[in-house]
């Protein structure tokens, strides 16, 4: 595989991760399976590949990681809102329970 072909593969990486991004900034967790799947498949056809990275290619994988560390925490503030909701049901459920037993009497 030549450089160009490498920078080919990292810039459509690059557009996976910003598609990514968008997702997890939304919240499709559906869709987050089969566009990280994707941009893994590349960049483990890349990393295959002994071909020698150059400047270019290093900076694609640096915006690659930043994104990726991006989604990854709109993907964990999603997850502690999730578990708060949570917390808040069983706070809820618990409350229900305890005051079914005092019904009021007339």
């Amino acid at each position: 595989m030549t450089v160009s072909e490498s920078r080919v593969l990292l810039e459509r990486a690059l557009q996976l991760s910003l598609e990514l991004l968008a997702v997890a900034e939304g919240g499709d967790v559906q869709a987050l399976g089969s566009l990280d799947a994707e941009r893994l498949r590349l960049l483990n056809l890349l990393r295959t590949v002994s071909t020698p990275i150059d400047t270019g290619s290093r900076l694609l994988l640096q915006q690659i990681t930043e994104l990726n560390d991006k989604a990854i925490g709109f993907l964990e503030h999603r997850r502690r809102i999730k578990s708060r909701e949570i917390d808040t049901a069983k706070l809820g459920r618990r409350a229900l329970i305890a005051y079914s037993a005092t019904r009021l009497q007339l």
